[in-house]
């Protein structure tokens, strides 16, 4: 097995540190809801500033680490995809488009033909 294919091993400090991450980031959902009837800006302050918090602490572990690293070859690869011309593209959308009514004009078809014999046999 190739280790581009193994996944790593993930320790028990970084799980439980993106644990914390979470709850700190959802803390702040719970404090906007809580909160109601303090002033607008310092509700989103709470929640900005959890949310925050929460991100920091997530970035600095393991598995935070490992996805942003998952972000960065996403992005390479996504650098890297040919995208079709406008012209390309109209003539996918219009054979596809095409595709489709020819297809639903034969499945009226086939279940005319189903509803005909049906209604012959009762």
């Amino acid at each position: 097995m190739s280790m581009q294919n193994a996944k790593p091993v993930e320790s028990k400090s970084g799980i439980a540190l993106m644990a914390v991450a979470i709850v700190i980031a959802l803390s702040g959902v719970f404090a906007f809801a809580l909160l109601a009837d303090q002033p607008a800006l310092v509700r989103v302050g709470v929640l900005l500033g959890c949310i925050l918090v929460g991100a920091v602490i997530g970035w600095f572990s393991a598995p935070g680490k490992e996805f942003a690293a998952y972000c960065k070859a996403s992005y390479e690869e996504l650098r890297r995809v040919v995208w079709p011309t406008r012209k390309e593209t109209v003539n996918t959308t219009g054979i596809v488009c095409a595709f489709v009514v020819v297809v639903a004009f034969f499945l009226f078809l086939v279940d005319s033909l189903i509803d005909l014999a049906l209604r012959l046999l009762i």
